[in-house]
């Protein structure tokens, strides 16, 4: 039997039959081989996959673990005694030149900093020219304790009051952000406030700190005053955390008092905290009875003291919790 079409040729059913199988096992095989196909994923697939599995290095999700694990330190433990790495004092040795902070210093003035570009040209590659004394961190020494103390207060902080990166933190003296700067990579951009009296210390977190930590695009609100006055960080804004490092000390207890007052009505009620360093000597002097009324006045409630041990070097820092008790 044969099919004759209209131009003379002839296609008997066999022929057809066999070009049919032919034609079925060939899309079989090509679908296959699109199914297993390594293709490259287009640049939006791409990009939902990535921002639901990764996370960028500086940022943080709710939920996140802070401070490291007892397993953390063991494993860094266990790397160095794998390396058999012993300290080794600090000499001049292949490779590495040991310089002093007044040797790097003296270094940048007689060369003219790094590139050693000859006027008129010297200043015209440098996009935020920085003093050299910050230049070679003179200012991690201007609050009397290893810089490395910032993370530990950091810690110690973000997991007390159970803070996430939404979260709003106003700090009462920053000063060159040895602990600020740990917050503000935490925290979502302009979340973290901060009110600083001496303009070296914000010279130092301006100048250099925020730019060689790659901050600036978290653009932090730090305000230059004192006397508590928190005019410039808004009427409507609340904050989840406010604390005050070492600051309360230096301040008559009245102003101390007033800052108080002024701090409970930027309190988030019940959740947000209060947490001051080193002693509330402002409110033993009243006398515990005393104390807890003035507190209550202000709508505030004091929840208990905690200490907090560094990771890093021999200290630990005493720390006072007060909460916002009413709406």
């Amino acid at each position: 039997m044969a099919l004759t079409q209209q131009k003379g040729i002839v296609i008997t059913v066999p022929v057809l039959i066999l070009t049919l199988s032919v034609a079925a096992i060939f899309l079989f095989f090509l679908l296959s081989s699109l199914s297993t196909c390594n293709c490259p994923i287009s640049a939006a697939s791409n990009a939902a996959v990535s921002s639901s599995s990764d996370v960028p290095p500086t940022e943080y999700r709710s939920g996140d673990r802070i401070s490291p694990t007892a397993a953390d330190i063991e494993w860094l433990k266990d790397q160095i005694s794998r390396n058999g790495l012993h300290m080794q004092d600090n000499v001049l040795r292949k490779g590495i030149n040991p310089r002093t902070r007044a040797q790097q210093l003296q270094d940048l003035i007689q060369f003219k900093g790094i590139s050693h570009y000859e006027e008129p040209e010297a200043n015209n590659h440098t996009a935020l020219p920085c003093p050299g004394e910050l230049l070679v961190e003179e200012h991690h020494s201007n609050y009397g304790e290893p810089w490395a103390g910032g993370r530990d207060v950091f810690e110690f902080l973000a997991e007390a009051s159970h803070l996430t990166p939404n979260s709003r933190v106003l700090e009462i003296g920053c000063g060159t952000l040895r602990v600020g700067l740990h917050f503000i990579r935490y925290l979502s951009p302009e979340h973290f406030h901060c009110l600083e009296r001496d303009e070296l210390s914000l010279m130092a977190a301006f100048r250099y700190e925020l730019p060689a930590q790659g901050l600036l695009n978290k653009r932090p609100l730090i305000v230059r005053g004192e006397d508590m006055d928190l005019t410039k960080f808004g009427s409507r804004v609340v904050y989840d955390l406010i604390y005050a490092s070492a600051v309360f000390l230096h301040m008559p207890d009245k102003l101390v008092w007033v800052g108080l007052e002024r701090l409970a009505n930027k309190l988030k009620p019940y959740d947000g905290r209060i947490f001051v360093s080193h002693n509330i000597k402002f409110c033993s002097r009243l006398g515990g009875e005393e104390c807890t009324k003035r507190l209550t006045s202000l709508g505030l409630e004091y929840i208990g003291k905690h200490t907090h041990d560094s990771l890093l070097f021999n200290h630990y820092e005493i720390w006072f919790e007060f909460r916002r008790s009413k709406a």
